[in-house]
Formats: C-alpha cells, structure tokens, sequence
C-alpha cells in the first residue's frame, strides 16, 4: 500500500512561517443534479428499482350514448441497476503527521472528499454518454471515425427535435445544492452536458444566449454556460471527449491531441426523467473515515499509521434512451 510519508513531503525553506496552500478545484457535481434521484436506505438491498407509468394509448373512438367505455388499467414498468461500492484510502505516517508543516490530515480529508465526488461524476457520465440515440456532426455522417467538424445548429436542432417527437418533456426540475435530497424548479427546457473544449463552438451558435444576458432567467448552477433556443448549456472539464476517434486530423482544424485522428466530444442532451442516480447527497450517502496516527492498535502497537478514507454505494443507468441523445462533434482547435 502507498504511503505518505515523511520523505515524500517537501518542506518549505520559510522558517516556520504561515504558507499559502496549492488551490484545489471544488467538487464539480453537475450529472447527479438532473439525473432522477432514488436513494437508498441503509439495509435494504443492492438492487435498485426506477419505475415509471406507461402512458396511455391515444382514445380516437367516439363514446357510445348510454355506454360506458370499457376502464383501462395502469401499467407500469421497472428499470433495474446493481449498486456498487467505490472508495479509496490514503495512508499517513506519524512523523508527518508530526513534522511535516503542512496540515496533511486535512488536505487528505479535503481531496478524498474531492476524489469522491469526482469519482461519481465520471461514473454518471460513463454510463449516459454510452446511450444508444447518436447523432453525428453532419447528417451525412453515420460513425464515429467520420466526425470531422464542430458542432451547428442544424444537428442541435435535430437532437431536439428527436427528443420532442419521443415524448421527452423538457426539464423542469433539478437537485438542490444542499445536503439533503430536495430539488428545486427550474424553467423548462432540454439540458446539454459537453466538455469545456467546445465552449468557443457553443459560443458561435447562431442565436447563443450568455448567461450573463439571461436577466430574469437564473442560472442552474455555475459551469453553466448559456443556452440556444430551448437547449441550455452546462460544460465542465470531468466530461472527457473520445480521444483520436474521429477522422483524420488534415486541415480540419479540429482538436486532435495526436496529430493523427480528431477527438470526438459527445455533447449528451437530456429530457425529463432521461436517466437515474443514487446521488452523493445526505449524511448517509458517502462514508468517510480518518484514523490519526498515535493511536495504538493491536496491529500497529506504536501509533506509527493514520488513514483518511471514504466510500460509498453509488449507480447510474439510463432509464430511456429515447429521451436521451449523444451528439458527436469535433471541437476547433484554438
């Protein structure tokens, strides 16, 4: 097991002075906040169950007089996905814990709170960017390995309009920052998760609204970057493009961090209700664990190890792929 030790630390040559710490970017929590929300309790089972009604079938027969037409019965079906279990452990030696200047417990406590939070959100996007409704940057395009231009409206347009004629309701709701559970009204509309690569794509999109120019509109959250008519845009640097899977780089212009084959960034909208998480809120969701070194154990008589640790139960699945839809797009290199 990797351990932290002394050694490893590098102490700084300022005698014995306040040091400004290495910033640290936040947790970027952005998949678990639309997705439908289902948490677990405790003792319960490792199964999870999203179970939504079918809709009824369109009534075109007229009614007959004096004749009751015949009742029809709710129908439900039921999306099942495993939880799995994900953590990781760090371990700290008592003469860091004793020498070392920087405060070593609580930067590990901070980064495993980071690492976990990262951990769920690259498991989210895995598991909603491998749906099965894919568009490509032309329509003339029918694979991956032929994606050789940035995004437009066009194909934007097209995704929309796919999901509308699926039944995909815009959506109206989201998970509220906090710890608990709660979600929050939001103002209808289709929501696209992209990687930071293709804001300055996003940005030439003919009608593209800022968030700055929203006015009365509010922001979903803070990596959102604006909207394009009823699509809103939400970009974070986690949500990693399919490296050298597109067409040869030539005078493309697009990202292309072999120089051979173009990226391909998979822009994933979303309609209401498209997919659901076990999300990394609530006391109950994530477990952390920090152990000081100094306290002796029968397996460590002298107190010579601590360890900061978390896990936690989590599970992403698509719940209709109709209501979702990967568009696959090159981003232009700048």
């Amino acid at each position: 097991m990797a351990q932290t030790s002394y050694g490893s630390i590098s102490q700084r040559t300022a005698a014995w002075a306040a040091t400004e710490m290495l910033e640290h970017a936040e947790p970027i929590l952005v998949l678990s906040k639309f997705g439908q929300s289902k948490p677990v309790p405790k003792n319960k089972a490792d199964t999870v169950k999203f179970r939504r009604p079918i809709p009824f079938t369109i009534s075109t027969a007229p009614l007959v007089e004096g004749a009751t037409p015949s009742s029809q019965q709710m129908q439900y079906e039921d999306v099942t996905v495993q939880l799995q279990q994900y953590g990781a452990v760090t371990e700290i030696t008592d003469k860091v814990d004793d020498l070392a200047e920087d405060p070593v417990l609580k930067d590990a406590s901070m980064l495993s709170g980071e690492q976990a939070a990262e951990t769920i959100e690259m498991i989210t996007w895995g598991a909603i960017k491998a749906g099965t409704n894919v568009f490509y940057d032309t329509k003339a395009h029918t694979t991956r390995a032929t994606v050789d231009s940035k995004i437009t409206l066009d194909r934007l347009r097209a995704v929309v309009r796919t999901l509308r004629a699926n039944r995909g309701k815009p959506v109206t709701s989201m998970l509220a920052s906090s710890p608990g559970y709660a979600t929050k009204a939001i103002e209808g509309g289709y929501i696209a998760f992209a990687h930071t690569d293709v804001e300055a794509d996003i940005r030439g999109l003919a009608g593209f609204t800022p968030v700055a120019s929203y006015g009365s509109r509010v922001p979903l959250c803070p990596e959102e970057l604006g909207s394009v008519e009823n699509v809103r845009f939400i970009l974070t640097p986690l949500l990693n493009p399919f490296q050298a899977a597109g067409a040869a780089v030539g005078s493309t212009g697009m990202i292309a961090d072999n120089a051979t084959n173009i990226d391909v960034y998979p822009v994933v909208v979303i309609a209401k209700e498209a997919y659901g998480v076990i999300p990394l809120k609530g006391r109950e969701a994530i477990t952390p664990t920090v152990l000081n070194p100094g306290v002796p154990s029968k397996s460590d008589p002298l107190g010579q190890v601590g360890f900061v640790g978390w896990k936690t139960y989590f599970a992403a699945k698509i719940l209709n792929e109709n209501w979702l839809a990967r568009l696959e797009v090159g981003a232009t290199a700048l």
